[in-house]
């Protein structure tokens, strides 16, 4: 599934039942796919993603009180579980959210009394009788529509949207304030976390991701640049400054280098489907933490430690900015995150075992097996088919996956290529 040049993907996102996948990107516009249905005679069309509906989300800006242009590049999607025949989900660029509803129309009115078929009022004296309109079948049309707009609340750029579990609220995060909204209000929302110093010099951290729990509407967690997490709860108090737990690793002095603020900053947090763990990013690891155990995370996975060596050129390209993604699987058993080459790295939490694949237009052909890559360190012994950590290409990299939310199926965001790979997760994992 390719998007033309400018279309870089920037999010991912399914929707509660897997059955849509939609993507955003820099040109602020949504591509939703619609999972096929199984079919009898072509057993590996089952499960193709088709487009479904394109739509325009945001345009570009520009903010003249400030002189700064606002990208209409989409941050994030969020769907809302669907609750009739359509589906809604909340798009957002830096400053403006925006819910829109996805609808099908198969039917048409026909057989109006004051009205010919084009739709032109007729001349009611040759009226001359009455008739019943009916609904007649057309072809199948996918109808987008912007239901709400919510903006002007956010004076720095959004990172972050989260739908709460008592689906009548969500909230959206900035890089130093979080907001409560409640979906039917747009003129207000409430600042439910503001970290914003009295004097900006004295500025430390500032706010990098933010979810709320899947299960209790009172809970939220939001991570940091300084590499911690903060798990609040609303019920203390509506202005949640001060958390209910802190999770922090504390630093191992030995390895402290003039890298080592850039790359603990936190990229990414998500909640397991449990509600139990959270699930980190940062720039060299991904992290499990338990949320009854704020001293530690209870496990840490190495994306590729083998970049340590190449952190300076890292931060000369200006690499070690690039924020990754993170996700679990269904049954909160695997893990997944992003890497450079087109790679992305699975972690299974039972068996401990580990995978690289590959994003490529091979590895999505229908019935081809994604293979295992290996990444040689420098200096280190090179086995056939690795590739030298000085081959990588740091151009490519793999920021956005999303993970089907009960099935093996993933789907990866390589720059302006979406791919979507099905059960063909190696042995390596099973």
């Amino acid at each position: 599934i390719q998007n033309g040049p400018p279309d870089i993907i920037s999010t991912v996102e399914f929707n509660h039942t897997g059955e849509l996948l939609a993507t955003g990107d820099k040109g602020g516009r949504v591509v939703i796919f619609q999972r096929e249905p199984e079919s009898k005679t072509e057993p590996f069309s089952q499960g193709e993603y088709n487009v479904y509906s394109t739509f325009q989300s945001h345009e570009p800006e520009f903010d003249y009180l400030k002189s700064l242009e606002i990208e209409e590049k989409i941050n994030k999607i969020r769907w809302l579980p669907q609750q009739n025949a359509a589906h809604f989900l909340l798009s957002t660029n830096d400053k403006t959210i925006k819910l829109w509803k996805v609808s099908e129309r198969d039917k048409r009115p026909e057989g109006y009394n004051l009205k010919d078929e084009e739709g032109r009022i007729k001349d009611i004296s040759t009226v001359t009788s009455l008739q019943v309109p009916v609904l007649k079948p057309m072809d199948l049309m996918v109808e987008v529509t912007p239901r709400r707009v919510f903006a002007n609340a956010h004076t720095y750029h959004i990172n972050s949207i989260s739908v709460n579990s008592d689906y009548e609220t969500y909230m959206s995060a900035d890089d130093l304030r979080i907001n409560l909204w409640h979906l039917d209000i747009t003129d207000r929302s409430f600042n439910i976390v503001d970290i914003k110093p009295a004097n900006m010099e004295d500025l430390t951290e500032v706010i990098t991701a933010a979810e709320f729990h899947p299960h209790h509407c009172n809970l939220f967690v939001y991570s940091s640049s300084k590499g911690t997490l903060r798990l609040c709860d609303m019920r203390e108090a509506a202005l949640c400054d001060k958390h209910s737990k802190l999770f922090e690793e504390p630093e191992d002095p030995s390895a402290r280098s003039f890298f080592s603020e850039i790359i603990s900053s936190v990229s990414d947090v998500k909640f397991s489907h449990s509600g139990r763990y959270l699930l980190t990013r940062d720039y060299l690891t991904a992290k499990v933490w338990d949320l009854n155990m704020e001293s530690k995370p209870l496990e840490t996975y190495q994306v590729h430690d083998y970049l340590r060596s190449k952190l300076c050129s890292l931060y000369e390209n200006d690499c070690i900015f690039d924020k990754f993604e993170c996700a679990w699987n269904g049954s909160d058993s695997v893990i997944m995150t992003g890497a450079y080459n087109n790679f992305f790295r699975m972690f299974d939490r039972n068996t401990k075992r580990d995978v690289t694949l590959e994003a490529s237009r091979e590895s999505s052909k229908p019935r081809a097996v994604l293979k295992p890559r290996r990444v040689c360190a420098a200096g280190g012994k090179r086995r056939k088919d690795d590739i030298s950590v000085d081959s990588l290409d740091f151009t490519k990299k793999i920021l956005h996956t999303a993970w089907h939310p009960n099935e093996n199926i993933i789907a990866i965001a390589a720059t302006n290529n979406l791919y979507i790979f099905q059960d063909k997760l190696n042995s390596e994992m099973h």
